[in-house]
């Protein structure tokens, strides 16, 4: 996300927020004031297509067990880039009946647990739970 303080001559200024790949980013935090047109943006772009948010860390779930363990170091390579210059690539999550259930970004979400971070970017793309079981197979 790209946070951008323009004053223009100034006489006018303005604040733009865009996301790296153009689609509109809201915050699904509930501490925001701004949560219910957060979601009815969000409920709006479930028909259109996914869109990116920011989703709290614990209210993800991972259901796939482990069949290998995240490299340590790559791991704290994205730690270190989080902290300079933040997510810059959203990990993917399936949103089913309001669950949110990740698949990817292994090291991303674990980076974000190390560091203790409220929140993370994900693309949301709703599904059905039979797209659910076809993820669990």
């Amino acid at each position: 996300m790209a946070n951008l303080f323009l004053q223009v001559l100034n006489v006018r200024s303005f604040s733009l927020n865009a996301s790296s790949n153009g689609a509109p980013l809201i915050n699904n935090n509930n501490n925001n004031n701004n949560n219910n047109n957060d979601m009815a943006l969000l409920m709006k772009k479930k028909r259109e297509g996914p869109v990116i948010i920011e989703v709290p860390v614990d209210k993800i779930r991972r259901p796939l067990m482990r069949t290998r363990s995240n490299d340590p170091v790559k791991v704290q390579h994205l730690m270190d880039s989080i902290k300079l210059i933040g997510l810059q690539v959203p990990i993917d999550v399936l949103e089913v009946d309001g669950v949110y259930y990740g698949f990817s970004g292994c090291h991303r979400y674990e980076a974000h647990q190390r560091l203790g971070l409220p929140t993370i970017r994900c693309k949301i793309r709703r599904g059905t739970k039979e797209t659910l079981r076809h993820h669990l197979r």
